[in-house]
Order: C-alpha cells, then structure tokens, then sequence
C-alpha cells in the first residue's frame, strides 16, 4: 500500500512506522492518522510482525494535531460544511477509535520519541504499550481528545500539568510513570530495536494475551468508558465560544504558555 505522510518498513519481526511529515515536525492530520492506522492494520494481519515500532522523522516524535498547515487547509475547510453527524463521527474516528484500535493491536507496539511530543503526540504514546524516549525528548500533556492522561500518570499529577501547561522532561516523564525507559539519542534506536527483538521471541499468543489481561485490569477500572465519555466534553469545550484555545492560527494557546516557560517568561520559571 503505498503512503504519503508515513513510511512502513518491515525488518523481520518488527514493523516499523514513520511518521513522514519532518516540514511539519509530524503535525497528525486527518491522512496522516489514517494511513496510521492502515499500517497498524497491516501489521496486524501479518503473522510475521511480533511487534510494531512508531517514531518520528526528523528528530521529531509530533508537535501535535495539525491545525492549519497548507497541505490540510482545504480538507479543513471542507469538513466545516459537513452535516453534524458526519463531522462528529469523522472527529471521534481521528481522535478516539483510531487510538483505542491501536491500544487494543493484538500484538505489543512501543513508541520510540525524540524531540517534541505535544498533545497528540503524547495521544499517540499513550496508545502504545511501552515507551522508550530519549533524554532530550520533551513531553506536553493538556486537556486533549483521547485523555489518558489521568490514566497514564496519575490524578493530582495530571491535573497539576493540565492547570499549569508545562512541558516534561523524559525524566520527569519516566518518574510519573509515562515513559518506561530514557536513553541518550546515540542510543535510543538501538536499544530499542534491541528491545523490540527481545519481545519478539517470546510466543505470540502468550505476548497477545498478557497484554490482553493488563487492558483488561485498566477496563474494568473503567479506562475505555472514561475514554468515551471525555470525548463529549471535549467536543462540548469546542462548541463554545470565547475559549481563546487557539493563538494565532495554528497554534494552541496552552502550548504557547508551554513554549513561553521555556523561554523563560512565565511567572517563577527560568529560561531552560
């Protein structure tokens, strides 16, 4: 199947996805997230994959949704005409089911993150099973469509990020329990191709129903459902007028805060 925005490599047991969008530091837009999950698909009904690997090209995991770049203006533009019903189901496709299929992929994925990954590339990580980021990588959690983020590193400390609009380190991000091992960027790739090979000795049916078991134990906690339901709020912010979500045209106005803490210009932080 041949791909615009992604690349799909295969290396024995492991399958590889690319984002492929480096002039756009892998802004996720409707194609890209579709030709995702297409090779995620594909992967799954090879009985040669045992695991799949997603990345960034360009040094860069994703900067997050795509909220205007010109390669999308006009898809955008035609989806503000669509009927109601078929808007939202396209939105919930791109922003919950595309997700939850790859949280559920009967095979284990890792994420492999370098550079940024701000809201929906920390959407994307979260999907994957395990995640592996290089000590340089920087991470931004916000109130976004698919939110794990209570799941993924816990109540108050989500809640902490949420309020303050703050980008993470990998380190922090492996010490709230969202990232399961920090690498030096010389060696992210190997080790985790490493990694990935390890995985893909075991049996596929005992890999395929441990992970079974460990989605199960958060279900039942009633991960799925809250998904689901934070959807509709979300869509329920969007819907309102006077959010000030957006600064400028193709960027949130929570990330900016972000990127203004890094420079130094937001109340008690220093420039980092």
């Amino acid at each position: 199947m041949p791909f615009k925005d992604i690349l799909y490599t295969v290396d024995g047991p492991i399958a590889t996805i690319t984002l492929n969008r480096p002039q756009y530091k892998n802004a996720q837009s409707y194609q890209l997230l579709q030709e995702v999950d297409d090779a995620f698909t594909i992967a799954e009904h090879d009985e040669d994959v045992r695991v799949v690997i997603v990345r960034g090209s360009g040094g860069t995991f994703s900067a997050g949704h795509d909220l205007g770049t010109p390669d999308v203006q006009p898809s955008r533009e035609a989806r503000a005409t669509q009927p109601g019903l078929e808007r939202y189901d396209q939105f919930k496709k791109y922003n919950l089911d595309v997700l939850l299929h790859w949280r559920n992929l009967p095979k284990p994925t890792v994420a492999m993150v370098e550079g940024y990954c701000i809201y929906a590339g920390w959407m994307l990580a979260a999907a994957m099973d395990v995640v592996f980021a290089a000590d340089d990588a920087l991470f931004l959690a916000g109130f976004v469509e698919y939110m794990s983020i209570p799941w993924d590193i816990g109540i108050k400390r989500a809640k902490e990020l949420c309020f303050e609009s703050r980008f993470i380190s990998a380190a922090e991000a492996r010490e709230y329990g969202f990232v399961n091992r920090v690498l030096a960027p010389a060696d992210l790739e190997r080790e985790t191709y490493a990694y990935a090979r390890r995985v893909a000795e075991n049996n596929p049916v005992s890999l395929r129903f441990a992970k079974v078991q460990m989605n199960k134990a958060q279900d039942i906690q009633g991960y799925t459902n809250a998904l689901e339901d934070s959807l509709g709020d979300y869509i329920a912010m969007q819907s309102m007028g006077g959010t000030g979500m957006v600064e400028g045209a193709r960027r949130l106005a929570t990330v900016d805060l972000a990127v203004r803490g890094r420079r130094g210009d937001r109340f008690g932080l220093e420039k980092a």
